[in-house]
């Protein structure tokens, strides 16, 4: 029972040391997206101010997937600036192309051009990026090898990843950016839980 009681704490301890260092270091781009009115003109400034939340989500999948079992290991902000040192410069090769990417695909959708074609690649693209984001967070492979085995994986993680988005959209329509930042962490444990078989293949086939 205390054991339980104290993987529960130290798990609990974890998810709020990095929701808010995630916050914190995603604050920039994350206060400009919250500030931004919804409207198609702001599109390429709601891209330019995301740009810091790639490595931020990184960071927080490789403190999350790294976290220690032992109840007296609570230094989850250690794990967190590790993976933030390690990972940034790779993860923003992927992220901010995608980010591009998606303003190009956001303008043609908001001006009503080949909607369904349009909304197609955007969520292609998406489930895409979020692969990319867990292979170059917790493996060591360059750019180009992590874009392939997003796209190689897309299949076999679609639904799930695909439901976590639909989530992480409908808390955006129904409330706002803010009400998903502030539970950004749970989202960031939810894709690592999903991406769980993805990260078993990768290393038995791929890491040595």
């Amino acid at each position: 029972m205390i054991a339980t009681l104290g993987r529960v704490t130290a798990g609990v301890h974890t998810l709020l040391v990095v929701e808010v260092l995630l916050l914190l270091t995603g604050a920039p781009g994350l206060a400009g997206m919250v500030l931004l009115d919804r409207d198609a003109s702001n599109i390429p400034l709601a891209a330019a101010c995301a740009i810091p939340v790639g490595p931020a989500l990184s960071a927080a999948l490789y403190a999350l997937r790294w976290r220690s079992d032992d109840p007296a290991d609570l230094e989850p902000a250690r794990a967190f600036l590790r993976g933030y040192r390690l990972n940034v410069a790779g993860v923003l090769k992927l992220w901010v192309p995608w980010l591009a990417w998606m303003t190009v695909l956001g303008v043609n959708l908001a001006n009503g051009w080949w909607r369904i074609p349009v909304a197609a690649l955007a969520l292609v693209a998406t489930l895409w990026q979020a692969n990319a984001l867990v292979i170059a967070s917790l493996f060591d492979f360059r750019t180009r090898d992590a874009a392939r085995l997003a796209g190689y994986y897309l299949m076999r993680t679609l639904l799930p990843t695909a439901g976590l988005l639909a989530l992480a959209v409908l808390v955006v329509v129904l409330w706002s950016e803010a009400v998903l930042a502030l539970f950004a962490v749970l989202f960031a444990a939810a894709l690592l839980r999903t991406a769980r078989p993805m990260r078993d293949e990768i290393e038995k086939r791929f890491v040595r």
